[in-house]
Protein backbone atom coordinates (compact mmCIF):
# COMPACT_ATOMS: atom_id res chain seq x y z
CA UNK A 1 0.00 0.00 0.00
CA UNK A 2 1.70 3.17 -1.16
CA UNK A 3 -0.42 5.93 0.40
CA UNK A 4 -2.79 5.97 3.33
CA UNK A 5 -5.21 8.88 3.54
CA UNK A 6 -6.33 10.13 6.95
CA UNK A 7 -9.29 12.42 7.36
CA UNK A 8 -9.03 14.41 10.56
CA UNK A 9 -10.78 17.25 12.28
CA UNK A 10 -9.23 19.14 15.12
CA UNK A 11 -11.05 19.44 18.46
CA UNK A 12 -11.24 22.55 20.58
CA UNK A 13 -11.66 26.27 20.03
CA UNK A 14 -8.63 26.75 17.76
CA UNK A 15 -9.76 24.03 15.36
CA UNK A 16 -11.34 25.08 12.10
CA UNK A 17 -14.70 23.68 11.07
CA UNK A 18 -13.24 22.22 7.85
CA UNK A 19 -12.19 18.64 7.37
CA UNK A 20 -8.75 18.28 5.86
CA UNK A 21 -7.14 15.34 4.16
CA UNK A 22 -3.58 14.57 3.25
CA UNK A 23 -1.71 11.40 2.33
CA UNK A 24 0.41 9.62 4.93
CA UNK A 25 3.54 7.62 4.05
CA UNK A 26 4.43 4.19 5.45
CA UNK A 27 6.47 5.84 8.23
CA UNK A 28 3.41 7.81 9.43
CA UNK A 29 4.59 11.19 8.10
CA UNK A 30 2.04 13.47 6.50
CA UNK A 31 2.87 14.68 3.01
CA UNK A 32 1.27 17.45 1.07
CA UNK A 33 0.68 16.99 -2.64
CA UNK A 34 1.18 20.14 -4.71
CA UNK A 35 0.03 20.10 -8.35
CA UNK A 36 2.96 20.33 -10.71
CA UNK A 37 1.03 22.04 -13.50
CA UNK A 38 0.01 25.66 -12.96
CA UNK A 39 -3.04 25.21 -15.23
CA UNK A 40 -4.38 22.45 -12.98
CA UNK A 41 -4.19 24.69 -9.94
CA UNK A 42 -6.16 27.48 -11.63
CA UNK A 43 -8.75 25.06 -13.05
CA UNK A 44 -7.84 25.64 -16.68
CA UNK A 45 -7.73 22.65 -18.96
CA UNK A 46 -4.46 21.84 -20.67
CA UNK A 47 -6.12 20.51 -23.86
CA UNK A 48 -7.53 23.09 -26.25
CA UNK A 49 -9.85 22.77 -29.18
CA UNK A 50 -8.05 22.54 -32.53
CA UNK A 51 -10.30 25.38 -33.78
CA UNK A 52 -9.48 27.71 -30.91
CA UNK A 53 -12.50 29.37 -29.34
CA UNK A 54 -14.56 28.91 -32.50
CA UNK A 55 -15.13 25.15 -32.12
CA UNK A 56 -18.57 25.61 -30.59
CA UNK A 57 -19.72 27.97 -33.33
CA UNK A 58 -18.31 25.74 -36.06
CA UNK A 59 -20.16 22.74 -34.61
CA UNK A 60 -23.40 24.74 -34.33
CA UNK A 61 -23.06 25.92 -37.95
CA UNK A 62 -22.49 22.38 -39.22
CA UNK A 63 -25.56 21.17 -37.30
CA UNK A 64 -27.72 23.91 -38.87
CA UNK A 65 -26.51 22.99 -42.36
CA UNK A 66 -27.31 19.30 -41.74
CA UNK A 67 -30.78 20.19 -40.44
CA UNK A 68 -31.44 22.26 -43.57
CA UNK A 69 -30.36 19.45 -45.86
CA UNK A 70 -32.44 16.83 -44.03
CA UNK A 71 -35.57 18.82 -43.22
CA UNK A 72 -35.96 21.15 -46.21
CA UNK A 73 -33.90 20.09 -49.20
CA UNK A 74 -35.03 16.44 -49.32
CA UNK A 75 -38.80 17.10 -49.47
CA UNK A 76 -38.29 19.94 -51.96
CA UNK A 77 -36.40 17.57 -54.26
CA UNK A 78 -39.14 14.92 -54.00
CA UNK A 79 -41.87 17.48 -54.79
CA UNK A 80 -39.92 18.64 -57.83
CA UNK A 81 -39.50 15.06 -59.10
CA UNK A 82 -43.23 14.36 -58.58
CA UNK A 83 -44.16 17.58 -60.42
CA UNK A 84 -41.94 16.59 -63.37
CA UNK A 85 -43.45 13.08 -63.44
CA UNK A 86 -47.02 14.47 -63.50
CA UNK A 87 -46.14 16.98 -66.24
CA UNK A 88 -44.66 14.21 -68.39
CA UNK A 89 -47.87 12.11 -68.25
CA UNK A 90 -49.46 11.38 -71.62
CA UNK A 91 -52.57 9.66 -72.83
CA UNK A 92 -52.44 5.80 -72.56
CA UNK A 93 -49.81 5.84 -69.77
CA UNK A 94 -50.44 3.29 -67.01
CA UNK A 95 -50.28 4.89 -63.57
CA UNK A 96 -50.74 3.90 -59.95
CA UNK A 97 -52.42 6.31 -57.56
CA UNK A 98 -51.31 6.89 -53.97
CA UNK A 99 -54.39 4.85 -52.97
CA UNK A 100 -53.20 1.84 -54.98
CA UNK A 101 -55.60 2.11 -57.93
CA UNK A 102 -54.00 1.19 -61.25
CA UNK A 103 -55.43 2.69 -64.39
CA UNK A 104 -54.74 4.08 -67.84
CA UNK A 105 -54.70 7.83 -68.49
CA UNK A 106 -57.60 8.80 -70.76
CA UNK A 107 -57.60 12.59 -70.50
CA UNK A 108 -55.62 15.35 -68.79
CA UNK A 109 -57.37 18.68 -68.15
CA UNK A 110 -55.30 21.05 -66.01
CA UNK A 111 -55.06 19.56 -62.51
CA UNK A 112 -57.58 16.75 -63.21
CA UNK A 113 -56.63 13.41 -64.72
CA UNK A 114 -59.19 10.87 -65.95
CA UNK A 115 -58.21 7.21 -65.54
CA UNK A 116 -59.85 4.17 -67.07
CA UNK A 117 -59.66 1.48 -64.40
CA UNK A 118 -61.84 -1.28 -65.94
CA UNK A 119 -61.99 -2.17 -69.63
CA UNK A 120 -65.07 -4.39 -69.49
CA UNK A 121 -67.37 -1.86 -67.76
CA UNK A 122 -65.61 1.24 -69.12
CA UNK A 123 -65.16 2.52 -65.55
CA UNK A 124 -63.43 5.89 -65.35
CA UNK A 125 -62.19 7.90 -62.38
CA UNK A 126 -61.32 11.57 -62.31
CA UNK A 127 -58.57 12.39 -59.82
CA UNK A 128 -56.28 15.31 -59.04
CA UNK A 129 -52.73 15.16 -60.33
CA UNK A 130 -51.25 15.05 -56.82
CA UNK A 131 -52.91 11.63 -56.33
CA UNK A 132 -50.66 10.03 -58.98
CA UNK A 133 -48.00 7.98 -57.18
CA UNK A 134 -46.08 6.35 -60.02
CA UNK A 135 -46.01 6.19 -63.79
CA UNK A 136 -45.88 2.46 -64.49
CA UNK A 137 -45.31 2.93 -68.24
CA UNK A 138 -42.01 4.76 -67.81
CA UNK A 139 -40.82 3.31 -64.47
CA UNK A 140 -39.95 -0.34 -65.04
CA UNK A 141 -38.80 -0.91 -61.45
Amino acid sequence: MKHIWILAQGAGEEASSEISSEPVTDQGEATTVVPSDANTATGKSAGRSPFGGYGYWLFLGLMLVMMYLILFRGPQKQKQQHRQMVQSLEKNDRVRTIGGIIGTVVAIKGDEITLKVDESNNTKLTIVSSAIGKNLSKDKS
